[in-house]
Protein backbone atom coordinates (compact mmCIF):
# COMPACT_ATOMS: atom_id res chain seq x y z
CA UNK A 1 0.00 0.00 0.00
CA UNK A 2 1.01 3.86 -1.01
CA UNK A 3 2.42 5.50 1.84
CA UNK A 4 -0.44 8.32 1.23
CA UNK A 5 -2.89 5.67 0.61
CA UNK A 6 -1.79 4.14 4.81
CA UNK A 7 -2.29 7.88 5.52
CA UNK A 8 -5.68 8.36 4.40
CA UNK A 9 -6.90 4.99 6.13
CA UNK A 10 -5.12 5.94 9.54
CA UNK A 11 -7.08 9.06 9.46
CA UNK A 12 -10.35 7.74 8.66
CA UNK A 13 -10.01 5.41 11.20
CA UNK A 14 -9.34 7.56 13.90
CA UNK A 15 -11.84 9.76 12.88
CA UNK A 16 -14.43 7.00 13.36
CA UNK A 17 -12.81 6.13 16.57
CA UNK A 18 -13.17 10.13 17.92
CA UNK A 19 -16.52 10.11 16.95
CA UNK A 20 -17.67 7.04 18.45
CA UNK A 21 -16.25 7.99 21.50
CA UNK A 22 -17.85 11.34 21.26
CA UNK A 23 -20.98 9.46 20.19
CA UNK A 24 -21.06 7.58 23.59
CA UNK A 25 -19.67 10.50 25.93
CA UNK A 26 -22.77 12.85 24.09
CA UNK A 27 -25.39 10.02 25.27
CA UNK A 28 -24.22 9.75 28.25
CA UNK A 29 -23.63 13.15 29.42
CA UNK A 30 -26.81 14.35 27.90
CA UNK A 31 -30.35 12.43 28.03
CA UNK A 32 -33.13 13.39 26.97
CA UNK A 33 -37.31 13.81 28.22
CA UNK A 34 -38.10 10.19 27.36
CA UNK A 35 -35.24 8.96 29.64
CA UNK A 36 -36.23 11.10 32.44
CA UNK A 37 -39.73 10.08 32.48
CA UNK A 38 -38.98 6.10 32.53
CA UNK A 39 -35.94 6.57 35.03
CA UNK A 40 -38.03 9.46 37.13
CA UNK A 41 -38.85 7.01 40.15
CA UNK A 42 -35.53 5.56 40.61
CA UNK A 43 -34.76 5.43 44.20
CA UNK A 44 -31.07 7.16 43.96
CA UNK A 45 -32.54 10.10 41.10
CA UNK A 46 -31.51 12.98 42.27
CA UNK A 47 -33.23 16.07 39.87
CA UNK A 48 -31.83 19.63 40.09
CA UNK A 49 -33.71 22.43 38.67
CA UNK A 50 -32.00 25.53 37.79
CA UNK A 51 -33.60 28.84 37.08
CA UNK A 52 -35.96 31.26 38.80
CA UNK A 53 -36.49 30.70 42.28
CA UNK A 54 -40.52 31.88 41.69
CA UNK A 55 -40.31 30.09 38.50
CA UNK A 56 -39.39 26.55 40.78
CA UNK A 57 -42.38 27.31 43.39
CA UNK A 58 -44.61 27.80 40.28
CA UNK A 59 -43.35 24.46 38.37
CA UNK A 60 -40.82 21.94 38.01
CA UNK A 61 -40.58 18.37 37.20
CA UNK A 62 -42.12 16.48 39.88
CA UNK A 63 -39.27 15.04 42.41
CA UNK A 64 -37.00 18.29 41.84
CA UNK A 65 -35.09 20.40 43.60
CA UNK A 66 -34.16 23.87 43.35
CA UNK A 67 -30.63 24.43 42.60
CA UNK A 68 -28.65 28.10 42.57
CA UNK A 69 -25.10 29.43 41.84
CA UNK A 70 -24.85 29.97 45.95
CA UNK A 71 -25.38 26.03 46.44
CA UNK A 72 -22.33 25.49 44.44
CA UNK A 73 -19.84 28.38 44.68
CA UNK A 74 -18.19 31.08 46.60
CA UNK A 75 -18.42 35.06 45.49
CA UNK A 76 -16.80 38.00 46.78
CA UNK A 77 -19.13 41.03 46.77
CA UNK A 78 -16.14 43.44 47.39
CA UNK A 79 -14.32 45.36 44.88
CA UNK A 80 -11.45 43.18 43.31
CA UNK A 81 -13.51 40.22 44.67
CA UNK A 82 -13.71 37.13 42.54
CA UNK A 83 -17.81 35.83 41.34
CA UNK A 84 -18.86 32.00 40.95
CA UNK A 85 -15.74 30.44 42.45
CA UNK A 86 -15.42 26.50 43.49
CA UNK A 87 -15.44 25.91 47.15
CA UNK A 88 -12.93 24.26 49.38
CA UNK A 89 -13.14 20.27 48.87
CA UNK A 90 -15.10 19.63 52.29
CA UNK A 91 -17.36 23.22 51.94
CA UNK A 92 -18.58 21.57 47.82
CA UNK A 93 -18.88 18.02 49.37
CA UNK A 94 -21.18 19.49 52.40
CA UNK A 95 -23.12 21.62 49.85
CA UNK A 96 -23.72 18.92 47.48
CA UNK A 97 -24.87 16.57 50.56
CA UNK A 98 -27.34 19.33 51.38
CA UNK A 99 -29.06 18.98 47.65
CA UNK A 100 -29.72 14.82 48.29
CA UNK A 101 -26.65 14.10 46.51
CA UNK A 102 -24.83 10.62 47.52
CA UNK A 103 -22.10 8.59 46.16
CA UNK A 104 -24.47 6.39 44.29
CA UNK A 105 -26.92 9.43 43.09
CA UNK A 106 -28.03 9.20 39.63
CA UNK A 107 -27.65 13.31 38.71
CA UNK A 108 -29.81 14.79 36.53
CA UNK A 109 -29.64 19.16 36.06
CA UNK A 110 -32.20 20.79 33.90
CA UNK A 111 -32.73 24.37 33.29
CA UNK A 112 -36.07 26.38 33.85
CA UNK A 113 -36.37 28.67 30.76
CA UNK A 114 -33.55 29.56 29.72
CA UNK A 115 -30.82 28.71 32.48
CA UNK A 116 -28.67 26.71 30.32
CA UNK A 117 -24.89 27.80 31.21
CA UNK A 118 -26.01 27.97 34.89
CA UNK A 119 -26.95 24.72 34.47
CA UNK A 120 -23.82 23.40 33.09
CA UNK A 121 -22.16 25.10 35.83
CA UNK A 122 -23.24 22.79 38.29
CA UNK A 123 -22.69 20.02 35.82
CA UNK A 124 -19.17 21.31 35.24
CA UNK A 125 -18.80 21.34 39.40
CA UNK A 126 -20.58 18.20 40.06
CA UNK A 127 -17.41 16.79 37.54
CA UNK A 128 -15.18 18.77 39.12
CA UNK A 129 -16.28 17.00 42.65
CA UNK A 130 -15.24 13.53 41.29
CA UNK A 131 -18.94 12.77 40.71
CA UNK A 132 -18.99 13.52 36.78
CA UNK A 133 -19.28 9.81 35.45
CA UNK A 134 -23.17 9.79 37.10
CA UNK A 135 -24.14 13.18 36.08
CA UNK A 136 -26.22 14.19 32.79
CA UNK A 137 -27.82 17.01 31.37
CA UNK A 138 -31.55 16.79 30.29
CA UNK A 139 -31.46 17.98 27.08
CA UNK A 140 -33.93 20.91 26.42
CA UNK A 141 -34.68 21.83 30.07
CA UNK A 142 -38.20 22.09 31.52
CA UNK A 143 -39.44 23.21 27.76
CA UNK A 144 -38.87 19.70 26.35
CA UNK A 145 -40.78 18.11 29.45
CA UNK A 146 -43.12 20.79 28.86
CA UNK A 147 -43.28 20.56 24.99
CA UNK A 148 -43.50 16.67 24.64
CA UNK A 149 -46.18 16.31 27.53
CA UNK A 150 -44.92 15.31 30.62
CA UNK A 151 -46.23 16.57 33.78
CA UNK A 152 -45.32 19.72 36.28
CA UNK A 153 -46.30 20.19 39.66
CA UNK A 154 -45.85 22.77 41.87
CA UNK A 155 -44.89 20.65 45.12
CA UNK A 156 -42.07 21.02 46.76
CA UNK A 157 -39.80 17.97 46.77
CA UNK A 158 -38.89 16.01 49.95
CA UNK A 159 -35.48 17.43 51.44
CA UNK A 160 -33.18 15.03 52.46
CA UNK A 161 -29.28 15.15 52.98
CA UNK A 162 -26.92 12.68 50.66
CA UNK A 163 -24.12 10.83 52.47
CA UNK A 164 -20.47 11.65 50.01
CA UNK A 165 -16.93 10.26 51.11
CA UNK A 166 -14.58 12.51 50.77
CA UNK A 167 -14.40 13.90 47.25
CA UNK A 168 -12.01 13.04 44.84
CA UNK A 169 -11.43 16.29 43.11
CA UNK A 170 -11.07 16.29 39.43
CA UNK A 171 -8.19 18.61 38.22
CA UNK A 172 -10.33 20.14 35.70
CA UNK A 173 -10.16 24.16 36.99
CA UNK A 174 -6.78 26.41 36.26
CA UNK A 175 -5.74 29.84 36.72
CA UNK A 176 -4.08 32.90 35.13
CA UNK A 177 -1.06 31.16 35.43
CA UNK A 178 -1.58 28.00 33.46
CA UNK A 179 -3.75 29.92 30.68
CA UNK A 180 -0.68 32.18 30.29
CA UNK A 181 1.89 29.20 30.34
CA UNK A 182 0.14 27.69 27.50
CA UNK A 183 -1.03 30.67 24.57
CA UNK A 184 -0.21 29.37 21.69
CA UNK A 185 0.92 25.84 22.88
CA UNK A 186 -0.18 23.10 19.88
CA UNK A 187 -2.45 21.04 21.89
CA UNK A 188 -4.27 23.74 23.54
CA UNK A 189 -7.12 25.63 22.49
CA UNK A 190 -7.76 28.47 24.80
CA UNK A 191 -11.59 29.45 23.76
CA UNK A 192 -14.09 32.38 24.98
CA UNK A 193 -17.40 31.73 25.23
CA UNK A 194 -18.53 35.30 25.87
CA UNK A 195 -20.82 36.99 23.50
CA UNK A 196 -18.65 37.76 20.39
CA UNK A 197 -19.03 41.65 21.04
CA UNK A 198 -16.96 41.05 24.33
CA UNK A 199 -14.37 39.12 22.12
CA UNK A 200 -14.38 41.65 19.82
CA UNK A 201 -13.64 44.35 21.95
CA UNK A 202 -17.01 46.15 21.03
CA UNK A 203 -18.15 45.95 24.40
CA UNK A 204 -16.09 45.33 27.72
CA UNK A 205 -17.60 43.86 31.22
CA UNK A 206 -17.31 45.37 34.58
CA UNK A 207 -17.75 43.63 38.08
CA UNK A 208 -18.42 45.68 41.41
CA UNK A 209 -17.91 49.06 39.14
CA UNK A 210 -14.52 48.22 37.85
CA UNK A 211 -14.55 48.02 33.63
CA UNK A 212 -12.66 45.05 32.57
CA UNK A 213 -10.40 45.09 29.64
CA UNK A 214 -11.18 45.28 26.01
CA UNK A 215 -10.76 42.42 23.65
CA UNK A 216 -9.54 38.61 25.00
CA UNK A 217 -7.07 36.60 25.93
CA UNK A 218 -4.28 36.81 23.89
CA UNK A 219 -4.38 33.53 20.98
CA UNK A 220 -8.05 32.93 22.24
CA UNK A 221 -10.49 31.83 19.70
CA UNK A 222 -14.23 32.47 19.78
CA UNK A 223 -17.05 29.88 20.78
CA UNK A 224 -19.92 32.11 22.32
CA UNK A 225 -21.86 29.81 24.21
CA UNK A 226 -25.53 31.22 23.12
CA UNK A 227 -24.00 29.38 19.55
CA UNK A 228 -24.07 25.30 20.93
CA UNK A 229 -27.92 25.63 21.37
CA UNK A 230 -30.88 25.84 18.99
CA UNK A 231 -33.65 28.50 19.03
CA UNK A 232 -35.59 25.59 21.48
CA UNK A 233 -32.43 24.96 23.58
CA UNK A 234 -31.66 21.93 22.46
CA UNK A 235 -28.03 21.27 21.97
CA UNK A 236 -26.87 20.84 18.55
CA UNK A 237 -26.64 17.96 16.70
CA UNK A 238 -22.61 16.68 16.68
CA UNK A 239 -21.68 17.82 12.95
CA UNK A 240 -23.45 21.29 14.07
CA UNK A 241 -21.17 21.57 17.21
CA UNK A 242 -18.23 20.04 15.43
CA UNK A 243 -18.39 23.12 12.78
CA UNK A 244 -18.91 25.74 15.59
CA UNK A 245 -15.18 24.34 17.08
CA UNK A 246 -13.91 23.95 13.45
CA UNK A 247 -14.65 27.45 12.31
CA UNK A 248 -13.21 28.59 15.34
CA UNK A 249 -9.88 26.59 15.03
CA UNK A 250 -9.84 24.52 17.00
CA UNK A 251 -8.02 21.20 16.33
CA UNK A 252 -9.82 17.36 17.04
CA UNK A 253 -8.24 16.43 19.74
CA UNK A 254 -7.18 19.28 21.61
CA UNK A 255 -7.45 20.10 25.33
CA UNK A 256 -10.04 23.10 25.39
CA UNK A 257 -9.43 25.48 28.13
CA UNK A 258 -12.68 27.70 28.70
CA UNK A 259 -12.83 31.32 29.71
CA UNK A 260 -16.09 33.69 29.96
CA UNK A 261 -16.34 36.61 32.22
CA UNK A 262 -16.82 34.89 35.91
CA UNK A 263 -16.78 31.35 34.75
CA UNK A 264 -20.47 30.46 33.77
CA UNK A 265 -21.34 31.15 30.20
CA UNK A 266 -18.21 29.27 29.62
CA UNK A 267 -19.31 25.87 31.22
CA UNK A 268 -22.28 25.87 27.97
CA UNK A 269 -19.21 26.13 25.29
CA UNK A 270 -17.03 23.63 27.85
CA UNK A 271 -20.19 21.05 27.88
CA UNK A 272 -20.22 20.91 24.09
CA UNK A 273 -16.73 20.42 23.56
CA UNK A 274 -16.59 17.38 26.29
CA UNK A 275 -19.63 15.80 24.41
CA UNK A 276 -17.42 15.92 21.21
CA UNK A 277 -15.15 14.52 23.14
CA UNK A 278 -12.56 16.73 24.34
CA UNK A 279 -10.74 17.36 27.12
CA UNK A 280 -11.84 20.00 28.99
CA UNK A 281 -10.47 22.77 32.01
CA UNK A 282 -11.98 26.09 33.19
CA UNK A 283 -10.28 29.33 33.71
CA UNK A 284 -12.50 29.49 36.69
CA UNK A 285 -11.59 33.43 37.45
CA UNK A 286 -12.07 33.80 33.61
CA UNK A 287 -11.59 37.31 31.97
CA UNK A 288 -12.61 38.99 35.48
CA UNK A 289 -9.31 37.98 36.79
CA UNK A 290 -7.37 38.20 33.88
CA UNK A 291 -8.44 41.83 33.63
CA UNK A 292 -7.12 42.75 37.31
CA UNK A 293 -3.79 41.10 37.16
CA UNK A 294 -0.54 43.13 36.93
CA UNK A 295 1.74 44.11 35.16
CA UNK A 296 -1.02 44.11 32.68
CA UNK A 297 1.76 43.01 29.95
CA UNK A 298 2.27 39.71 31.40
CA UNK A 299 -1.51 39.16 30.78
CA UNK A 300 -1.60 40.28 26.86
CA UNK A 301 -5.34 41.28 25.64
CA UNK A 302 -6.12 41.02 22.05
CA UNK A 303 -8.35 43.55 20.50
CA UNK A 304 -9.66 43.42 17.05
CA UNK A 305 -11.73 46.65 18.04
CA UNK A 306 -8.39 48.92 18.01
CA UNK A 307 -7.27 47.29 14.99
CA UNK A 308 -9.92 47.60 12.59
CA UNK A 309 -9.37 51.63 13.91
CA UNK A 310 -6.08 51.57 11.85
Amino acid sequence: MHIRSLAVVITVVFSLGFSGQATAQRDHILVNTTWLSKHLHDPNLVLLHVGDADEYRAKHIPGARYADMDDVSVSEHTAGGLMLEMPSAPSLRERLAKLGISDNSRVIVYYGNDWVSPSTRIIFTLDYAGLGANTSLLDGGMPAWIRDGHDVTDQPAAQRVGTLAPLRIRPIVVDAAYVREHIGKSGISIVDGRDASFYDGVRHGSSHGVDQRSGHIASAKSVPFTQVTLDILLFKSPNEMADLFTKAGVQPGDTIVGYCHVGQQATAMLFAARSLGHPVLLYDGSFQDWSRLTPAASYPVENPSEKSKH
